[in-house]
C-alpha cells in the first residue's frame, strides 16, 4: 500500500486497482500546496469521515470527475448525491460495506457535523464518524482514519474488531484531540497499530503548527510514529 497525505486530514491509499481518497480537503487547503486534479487522479472511491468543508473538500469535483463512489453516512451521501455525485454508498456508524478489493467500516467518533448554508442556516449531515478500511488482500494493512474526535475509551472495542496496523491520528487541539491524549489513545486503547501518522495539524492558525508534541508523547509506545512530507508517498 502508497499512502500519500496532502495537510490536514487528506489522504490518498493505492493498493491493488484501488485509488481511495478520505476527506479531499485540497483546493483552499492552506497546507496543500499541489494539483488537486493530480492528486486525486484515477480515484476510484471517496471516503469521508464527517460533513464539515475542511473534509469534505474536493469530494464532488473529484466524483465527477472520475466517477469514484462516496462511501460515507446516509445524510451526508444524500446531501451530496443532490450536488451531483453519482455513485452513492451510503451507510452508517457500526456498519460495514463491501467494495470489491476491500471493505469500509464507520466507528464512532467525537466530534459534529453541521454544515451552514448560505443563508447561515445550519443543516445537519449525520453524525461523524472514523473510517476503517480492510483490504482482502491479507498483505496490505488495515487502516484506521480516526476522523476528528476526542479521545474515547471505546478505541480498544474498534482495536478488538477491526486490528488496525495503521492510523491517522488527529492531534493539533481545539477541534480534537490535543498530542497528549493522542498518544494515550495509540498506546493505551490501539495496541495493534504499529505505524500512527498524526494529521489535522498546522492547517490553520487555531491549530499546533506541528505534530513535535504528539511525537514526544508517543516515546515508550510501540507504534512508530511516521510524520510525512506533505504529497510524498510512503509504504507504511
Amino acid at each position: 500500500m502508497k499512502i500519500t497525505w496532502f495537510g490536514h486530514s487528506a489522504f490518498r491509499l493505492e493498493f491493488g486497482s484501488s485509488v481511495v481518497m478520505i476527506d479531499p480537503f485540497l483546493s483552499g487547503n492552506p497546507a496543500f500546496s499541489g494539483d488537486a486534479e493530480a492528486a486525486s487522479a484515477g480515484a476510484t472511491h471517496v471516503l469521508l469521515t464527517h460533513g464539515h468543508g475542511d473534509h469534505i473538500g474536493d469530494t464532488v469535483a473529484i466524483c465527477k470527475r472520475t466517477g469514484a463512489k462516496l462511501v460515507t453516512n446516509y445524510d451526508l451521501a444524500m446531501h451530496l448525491g443532490r450536488k451531483g455525485v453519482a455513485a452513492l454508498d451510503p451507510m452508517n456508524t457500526g456498519g460495514t460495506t463491501d467494495q470489491g478489493e476491500f471493505t469500509v467500516s464507520l466507528t464512532q467518533a467525537l466530534h459534529s457535523s453541521v454544515e451552514q448554508d448560505e443563508n447561515g442556516i445550519s443543516h445537519c449531515l449525520g453524525l461523524p464518524n472514523g473510517i476503517v478500511v480492510t483490504p482482502k488482500d491479507k498483505a496490505e494493512p488495515v487502516v484506521y482514519h480516526m476522523g476528528d474526535t476526542d479521545i474515547f475509551s471505546d478505541m480498544a472495542l474498534i482495536d478488538e474488531l477491526y486490528r488496525p496496523q495503521v492510523a491517522m491520528v488527529p492531534v493539533g487541539d481545539r477541534f480534537t484531540m490535543g498530542p497528549r491524549a493522542a498518544a494515550i489513545a495509540v498506546k493505551r486503547f490501539l495496541p495493534s497499530v504499529r505505524v500512527a501518522i498524526p494529521c489535522h495539524y498546522a492547517t490553520f492558525g487555531l491549530l499546533l503548527p506541528d505534530a513535535s508534541g504528539f511525537v514526544a508523547a508517543m516515546d515508550g509506545g510501540t507504534a512508530r510514529v511516521v510524520v510525512p512530507e506533505k504529497g510524498v508517498s510512503f509504504t507504511p
